[in-house]
């Protein structure tokens, strides 16, 4: 449940108003369906790594011994900044607000705060907990809302309006962006999309940091990311589908920078009559952003105990408690979080998109990362005669797929903030959380390639026999099933993992 629900968060639930808006519900459903392309040969690019070196520290252990020590230094911040960046919880007081806009923000991102905070420092069971009561919320909301969306689309709500496709004739299925006319107009229209859908999606390669204390890995993990995958698909796919039928692109609401935007969802339960039910979604997705954050602390502070136990960050980020919390680490990553309170002065709408773009950024960026290794892990295998088909999994894709994966998040990094160079458009603090990750990835990877004194690894030199004695000992077949119920079961997820396949 964790690992389906855990990566859906505000980006789908509320971050999807401004996409509307900029691209129209057809932009909108094609920026997360190119997004989602993207996505699934990321993942079959990590599995194929993960699945046969399933060590701990996943894709950015994996870097250091396939590419570069210094280009695993560069990951491995970059990952943990994308994951410190405190969006959900300037998220958290955009949501509160929609029953009391009157009380200062500030109140509501302390609370947000300190209830991320607790959770995170009372350890990896009350995590554990805490989260799967969140992701359980979380799936049950976004499967509800999607049925209940189709429902009203139907003429099923009780104002009996039969919307159909209405609104992908009248305001119409694109937005001409920031009036452009024409083709063009529409086209930067959708491109708008792409990187909010980023945001949506960031948070699937996690998997791999999970790599080294998964049980059977070789497995467990490329299943793991198959059924991972569809099932995000389709709630994003579906979810945006939805809202693209139900909300009309020019509703006034949707504009996150406004101070008084609503999630699409929320919006559409209200405009079909639904009394009550408005504030009972607002409040899961409340919880949503809580989790989403919890998560992000959660990994954030996993990451940075990482680069110190690897030598790229301060040995003070090792020490933890009597029960292993390194709470060095959390407190560093918590403080970050503070950056949400920039919400007070500026209201929490336009405080989340500033975050999202820098997280979206750096996710992309991660994802570059793996596909980059993934290229050099391909050669290696290439060069030293290492048949690909005996791999625990891969895919006839490669290595179109990773250089899809390169091409595709190099060029969305790059024109992320494409807006603020329209006339008259120039926006500082757009341009500065757009772009600010994605210069300082090169001087992070040449400033350690200096310091450390290190070269990239020759093809012919990597390393492809260190721990495979350990990893296949930990492997082995599953268990057939006992009775006729886990047969069933078993069927199920055959069938899902088929469908992740395609």
């Amino acid at each position: 449940m964790i690992s389906i629900g855990g990566v859906i968060g505000t980006g789908l639930f509320v971050g999807t108003a401004d996409s509307l808006m900029y691209g129209g519900p057809i932009g909108l459903l094609l920026g997360y369906i190119v997004m989602g392309t993207i996505v699934y040969c990321v993942m079959i690019t990590l599995g194929e790594m993960v699945a046969f070196l399933p060590i701990p520290g996943g894709h950015i252990k994996l870097a250091e011994r396939f590419v570069d020590p210094a280009f695993s230094f560069a990951l491995g911040w970059n990952y943990w900044y994308s994951w410190m960046i405190s969006s959900e919880i300037a998220a958290s007081a955009l949501l509160i607000n929609y029953w009391n806009d009157s009380v200062n923000n500030s109140v509501w991102v302390a609370m947000c705060f300190v209830v991320v905070l607790t959770i995170n420092m009372l350890g990896t069971g009350a995590y554990g907990e805490a989260e799967f009561i969140f992701a359980s919320i979380k799936v049950i909301t976004i499967t509800g809302l999607i049925i209940l969306g189709i429902i009203i689309d139907l003429g099923g709500g009780p104002n009996h309006d039969r919307i159909g496709f209405r609104y992908w004739k009248n305001p119409g299925p694109f937005v001409q962006y920031n009036g452009i006319q024409g083709a063009k107009g529409r086209f930067i229209g959708w491109w708008a999309v792409l990187t909010q859908a980023a945001f949506s999606f960031i948070g699937t390669e996690i998997v791999a940091i999970a790599a080294g204390e998964a049980k059977n890995p070789r497995r467990t993990l490329p299943k793991a990311i198959r059924r991972v995958y569809v099932r995000i698909l389709l709630f994003y796919i579906g979810g945006t589908l939805v809202i693209g039928l139900l909300v009309p692109s020019n509703n006034p609401l949707l504009q996150l920078n406004s101070g008084t935007a609503q999630s699409p969802f929320v919006i559409a339960i209200e405009t079909a009559g639904i009394k009550s039910l408005p504030s009972i979604v607002n409040a899961c997705l409340l919880t949503s952003a809580w989790s989403a954050s919890s998560s992000d602390l959660y990994t954030a502070s996993r990451a940075v105990y990482g680069l110190a136990a690897s030598g790229n960050a301060s040995k003070y980020f090792l020490k933890t408690t009597r029960n292993g919390l390194p709470y060095v680490a959390v407190l560093f990553s918590a403080s970050f979080s503070l950056l949400a309170f920039m919400a007070v002065s500026t209201n929490a709408g336009a405080v989340f998109n500033w975050l999202a773009n820098m997280s979206s950024v750096a996710g992309l960026m991660t994802w570059f990362g793996i596909s980059v290794t993934y290229l050099r892990f391909y050669k290696g295998m290439q060069v030293q005669g290492i048949d690909r088909k005996t791999l625990p999994y891969y895919t006839n894709l490669q290595p179109y797929a990773a250089w899809w994966g390169v091409v595709s998040t190099i060029t969305i990094c790059f024109f992320s903030g494409w807006s603020v160079f329209l006339k008259g458009d120039w926006n500082t603090a757009n341009f500065v959380t757009n772009y600010l990750l994605f210069i300082t990835w090169p001087i992070m990877y040449f400033g350690a390639r200096f310091y450390y004194g290190t070269k990239p690894v020759a093809a012919k030199d990597m390393d492809f026999k260190s721990d495979l004695a350990e990893i296949a000992a930990d492997s082995y077949d599953e268990p057939p099933p006992k009775n006729k119920m886990e047969a069933f079961w078993q069927w199920l997820v055959s069938i899902t993992a088929l469908l992740g396949d395609f």
